[in-house]
């Protein structure tokens, strides 16, 4: 049994102990799945760091520079390095923002977007778990992620866009 099987609470009982146990529960399964991630990129010679870059890229939405260092949860002076390999293959290019030209945003390129297309099948085909959930309730895991996302997609970022 895993370590995280053991971990206990010691909250009270109600809504902050079913949170606890929620996002113990979507760690475990996020790290029981990623382990198809490398595979699916390797297979297309991306590695897992571009994988997520094209997997938080969508296409026909500009992703501002500055957020993608948020959402990778690092510097970003080391974003650019990854944008670089990814705009040398033709997968995403880089824009002045139409809001702020100061602000460069990312924007995947045709090629992009199909590599992204098979990324994500290929990710995908392999969502036995999820299989296993009836119609019913893949959509409404969906709808409560969802909520949660975009929770997460509307908070103002610390810092400013470059």
């Amino acid at each position: 049994m895993s370590t995280i099987n053991h971990l206990h609470y010691n909250g009270g009982m109600g809504r902050d102990t079913d949170a606890c146990r929620a996002w113990q529960l979507l760690v475990r399964f996020f790290f029981a799945q990623r382990e198809h991630l490398p595979t699916a990129g390797g297979e297309l010679d991306l590695s897992p760091a571009q994988c997520h870059v094209l997997h938080l890229i969508e296409p026909g939405r500009p992703l501002p520079m500055r957020r993608l260092a948020d959402a990778l949860s690092c510097d970003a002076s080391n974003v650019t390095g990854l944008v670089d390999r990814l705009e040398a293959r033709g997968l995403v290019e880089r824009q002045p923002s139409t809001e702020d030209r100061r602000v460069k945003v990312l924007q995947l390129t045709p090629a992009g977007s199909r590599l992204r297309s098979s990324l994500l099948r290929r990710m995908t085909a392999h969502s036995h778990p999820m299989s296993r959930l009836s119609a019913q309730q893949q959509r409404v895991l969906v709808k409560i992620l969802e909520s949660l996302v975009d929770d997460i997609d509307t908070q103002p970022s610390p810092a400013r866009d470059y």
